[in-house]
């Protein structure tokens, strides 16, 4: 990052998740307080709501001497005019657009996008917003800096360093069609080579070598017979209401179809998910979830459980109730979250019921060694995310992830488009880490920016 700094460019740190991101990032702020190359103005970073509070934490422990401002709340106009005197100003995704006027005032030294994957969607609002700032460096910390497809990419590219991969329609005709429909590996690698400069990535295998062992295991579920029949039932209703849809070719079909997906995945899930549901059919997940808990609380494990569906957990927390085992739960509505981590690595619960969006990411849950994913999502970045809640640095335990999947459902094709999209992101990102030797070498020497163009983005003053 200082490297970065020096050469006037911006960058993607893409750590492994649970590398100590937010950490690397307080060391560089500080750095630069202490050199005096911040100039007295203040640095911004943005995060998701829900990770505000984990960098002042950690600010306060390995920082106390940098100067805190968050401004988070319905009090935090008071605080607009203490700007220019902090130097980090902390808010969120979802006030930075609110308070834009505000922020467009002031010039930062350094702004930072804190899970920068909120800004992939380039036409969203919060990513028009962060553009609009103005910083002498942009960073963007991301640990799945690609989690659907390569426009994720280019959006923050773009945010970082306008123009460096072209407009959007020109980088998709020479990058993202080429390598996302037909697979090819020249122009793969070719984008591998004009953004590793710029993206600093380690793995937990390259950095992290004392964490045990992590286990994915994957539990393939028959359905129920009543809860087959039914899944068939609504499929055959949804099919043919997609198809009438798309017929009309009106506005409405990516809503029937999205509405088709939501009921087979609850069907999945536990039929009683259905709205209106008058049937009384059996989960066959659910069933398979209460034995691997009875079999994993004998061997006195402590685990993690996500899911979508907070209506779901509830089901769950249901039956816990029953049996009498001791539980803490964490969704949108948990008011206190560090709380709750903080009696869970204390050693309080058993299991700990977690509702995928809302505690995915910014915690630390290395007191449970078994997570498990009750339902897939589209986005293998997503459960990465939620599973290093446990698998990350201090965890000393080797680390059993559980993924429970309906055979012959929609939950099989999720699962196949996870791994494509897996593909995608490593095959780019793996390379990445090999420029730090390139950074490293030219730290000490004299080099000039233009030169460090030729040399890492593979052309003359940067271009291919």
């Amino acid at each position: 990052m200082q490297f970065l700094c020096r050469f006037g460019l911006n960058g993607i740190l893409a750590d492994d998740m649970g590398l100590g991101k937010t950490l690397q990032t307080l060391t560089h702020i500080l750095e630069e307080k202490v050199s005096g190359r911040n100039e007295g103005l203040p640095c911004l970073v943005i995060a998701p709501t829900s990770v505000v509070e984990n960098w002042q934490r950690e600010a306060a422990k390995f920082a106390p001497s940098l100067r805190v401002l968050v401004l988070q709340g319905s009090d935090r106009k008071r605080r607009f005019d203490q700007i220019p005197d902090a130097d980090i100003v902390m808010t969120s995704f979802a006030l930075i657009s609110r308070d834009l006027e505000v922020y467009e005032k002031q010039h930062f030294h350094l702004l930072v996008l804190d899970e920068a994957q909120h800004i992939k969607n380039p036409a969203a609002q919060v990513t028009r917003a962060v553009t609009e700032l103005t910083a002498n460096h942009r960073l963007c910390l991301s640990g799945t800096p690609i989690e659907n497809n390569l426009g994720e990419l280019w959006s923050l590219m773009n945010f970082l360093m306008p123009g460096f991969l072209g407009n959007q329609e020109g980088f998709n005709e020479k990058y993202r069609q080429p390598i996302e429909k037909s697979g090819s590996q020249a122009k793969s690698e070719a984008l591998a080579r004009r953004v590793m400069p710029l993206i600093l990535r380690r793995t937990k295998q390259e950095v992290a070598k004392e964490l045990p062992p992590k286990t994915e295991i994957l539990h393939t579920i028959e359905l129920a017979e009543e809860q087959k029949d039914l899944y068939e039932t609504v499929r055959s209703l949804m099919d043919k209401q997609v198809r009438q849809a798309m017929a009309l070719q009106g506005n409405e079909t990516q809503i029937v179809f999205l509405d088709a997906l939501l009921k087979l995945r609850q069907i999945c899930c536990h039929p009683s998910l259905l709205k209106n549901a008058d049937h009384q059919a059996q989960s066959a997940k659910f069933n398979y979830l209460v034995e691997l808990l009875d079999t994993l609380r004998q061997e006195k494990h402590r685990v993690l459980i996500f899911s979508q569906f907070t209506s779901m957990l509830a089901l769950i927390e249901a039956h816990l109730v029953a049996e009498g085992v001791e539980y803490l739960k964490l969704t949108g509505e948990t008011k206190r979250r560090q709380d709750l981590v903080e009696r869970f690595q204390g050693g309080e619960g058993e299991v700990f019921l977690i509702s995928l969006k809302a505690g995915g990411t910014g915690l630390t849950l290395t007191g449970a060694d078994n997570v498990i994913h009750y339902d897939p999502w589209w986005n293998p970045a997503v459960e990465n995310q939620a599973t290093d809640r446990a698998y990350r640095i201090g965890q000393d335990k080797p680390v059993f992830v559980h993924k429970l999947i309906c055979k012959d459902t929609v939950e099989e094709r999720i699962q196949k488009m996870q791994a494509k999209k897996g593909d995608l992101a490593n095959d780019l990102l793996a390379g990445a880490g090999r420029f730090l030797s390139l950074a490293q070498e030219m730290l000490g020497g004299k080099e000039e920016p233009r030169t460090l163009l030729r040399q890492g983005f593979g052309g003359q003053d940067g271009h291919e």
